[in-house]
């Protein structure tokens, strides 16, 4: 299982909205995340707005390409777009680059 973190930046002033987003999460997303592979998946919003994703997964390229394929994902992309900074005009899981891991205390 491959540990993959990333870093988005939440606009100022959408974080409260954003955090509400997130407390009701549709169902039919959740499903589709865990079909995909996705293992693990916590988001952790900072009062600046930075957003830290940490998912584990067997290939994270191929859950990601399961998820590019749904339906729901699309949709919540572009409801989820508008929340971010500096996106360049990408949705928030195509902007998201993982981090490279330095250290795993097991």
């Amino acid at each position: 299982m491959r540990r993959v973190c990333f870093l988005l930046k939440v606009k100022s002033d959408r974080i409260d909205e954003y955090r509400l987003r997130h407390a009701d999460v549709w169902q039919e997303m959740r499903a589709a995340l865990t079909a995909a592979g996705w293992h693990n998946y916590s988001l952790f919003l900072r009062e600046d707005g930075l957003l830290v994703g940490y998912l584990e997964t067997e290939d994270c390229d191929a859950a990601r390409a399961a998820m590019d394929a749904t339906d729901v994902n699309a949709r919540w992309q572009a409801e989820m777009g508008s929340f971010f900074e500096d996106l360049d005009e990408q949705a928030p899981d195509a902007a998201m680059r993982p981090l490279s891991e330095i250290f795993h205390l097991a």
